[in-house]
């Protein structure tokens, strides 16, 4: 049993990380994509509009990627997770469908018509292109978040004596209390990604000198929104979710934050420290007194229950992983601040195209979004554990038990095979468009 339970967990692990790496593209970059044709709208200069076209064939590579690596997901649901689908699906089915109904096929269908449709529809109508696409990659975001939401914080349910899950309140799905805070978080992480992404290429023309306009364009965009957004990941959305994880989740608080002792007044906040399942505490710690609970309550003597407050079969299953998770996605985030504080500060001043440091570092800084929301999201799944439905419906019930572990490792390695190469080939049309540039369809 509990070899099925690793398999089904690691499979699904993997192709959820594989597959969110390009919807935290797609959903930030198209919103970057509406700034940069509105832009061109305003001031009717012909590089933000080959900036939006530019970076909308970065996005259609994205989006079909997203496409083939989500489909697994779905079908997963039914085969290794086929307990778990019958028991809540009623309700999960219901946000699941939306998202592939409307979001999928108004973010797909209006991407059709901004790549193709520029010079028929005039450039108002290509502008609310760009706006619809934005619009349903980002209800796309809602409607997946309002499932996990779900799962983390169950409302609106009713359990009949089947066991199954039955809604009865729709309305509920989507005032969730935990819903929106994760969606303001995700969506900020995802343009955290875009911008640095956007920002990378802009310093990669410019080292290279080459398409050099445009590479101050795309830096200087990428830079702001880059800040901005990162200020707004850590505060006010990441303190907002952490006081939910408390409200909602104690003992994952407690794990994440490596809390093994409940201290008498005022818990201090770890900077650096490796947990040590054996003796129940922290190795070669550093911290800081009190500013957990002055973070958490706005009360620097305020109590906050450490793990030994609870039953050991209601703490999360893997506290190390669950504890650097978390400890990764915060430090990261505070780099990120640092890094685009910087950059901002030499783009004031006017210095910034020339800071080749600079310009290397945020062309290094790529891949480490990509890593802080995907340890966001292990974050998030694994203080949930050893729920499937938190409180209510745990891991081992939710498998399939006709579907054995060696069945599911030899289809995992399938998986990783073939994602694999298809990482490679979206390396290569990604590479290749950047290599490309923007081209002006008026030159």
């Amino acid at each position: 049993m509990e070899d099925m339970i690793f398999y089904d967990r690691l499979q699904f692990a993997f192709t959820i990380t594989f597959h969110y790496i390009f919807p935290q593209l797609t959903m930030g970059l198209s919103l970057m994509i509406v700034y940069f044709k509105w832009r061109y709208l305003r001031e009717k200069v012909e590089k933000y509009n080959d900036a939006a076209k530019f970076f909308m064939k970065i996005f259609a590579i994205n989006f079909t990627m997203g496409v083939v690596t989500g489909i697994p997901m779905e079908f997963q649901f039914g085969t290794n997770w086929a307990k778990f689908s019958e028991l809540t699906g009623s309700i999960i089915g219901q946000t699941l469908a939306m998202e592939g109904l409307f979001s999928f096929f108004l973010e797909s269908s209006f991407l059709v018509l901004f790549i193709f449709g520029e010079k028929r529809l005039g450039q108002k109508l290509h502008f609310l292109t760009a706006v619809l696409v934005f619009l349903g990659s980002w209800a796309s975001g809602w409607f997946i978040l309002a499932t996990n939401a779900w799962m983390q914080h169950p409302v609106g349910y009713e359990i009949l004596e089947n066991g199954k899950f039955v809604l009865t309140n729709f309305k509920a799905l989507f005032t969730n209390p935990w819903l929106l805070p994760a969606f303001l978080h995700n969506q900020l992480a995802s343009v955290v990604t875009s911008a640095f992404v956007v920002a990378s290429i802009g310093a990669f023309y410019i080292l290279r000198n080459k398409n050099v306009e445009f590479g101050k364009l795309f830096l200087k965009t990428g830079v702001i929104f880059g800040l901005v957004s990162s200020i707004l990941v850590a505060f006010p959305t990441g303190d907002w979710n952490a006081k939910n994880v408390v409200k909602y989740q104690p003992a994952a608080f407690a794990a994440m934050e490596g809390i093994f002792e409940t201290e008498e007044a005022g818990a201090e906040i770890v900077l650096i420290g490796q947990p040590n399942m054996v003796e129940k505490k922290l190795d070669n710690k550093i911290a800081v007194p009190n500013i957990l609970s002055f973070l958490t309550y706005q009360d620097w003597n305020k109590q906050i229950a450490g793990m030994d407050q609870f039953e050991e079969d209601e703490l999360p299953d893997n506290i190390p992983a669950l504890y650097y998770s978390y400890h990764i996605m915060v430090g990261l985030g505070t780099i990120f601040i640092g890094l685009m504080s910087l950059a901002a500060f030499f783009l004031w001043r006017k210095k910034l195209y020339t800071m080749n440091g600079i310009l290397w570092a945020i062309m290094f800084m790529v891949p480490f979004p990509y890593i802080a929301n995907l340890t966001g999201w292990y974050t998030a799944e694994l203080g949930r554990q050893p729920y499937l439905v938190y409180g209510l419906l745990r891991t081992s019930e939710g498998i399939s038990p006709n579907v054995s572990s060696g069945n599911t490792l030899f289809t995992l390695l399938g998986f990783v095979a073939l994602y694999m190469l298809l990482g490679l080939l979206f390396l290569v049309l990604v590479g290749k468009t950047i290599h490309q540039g923007p081209k002006s369809q008026t030159h």
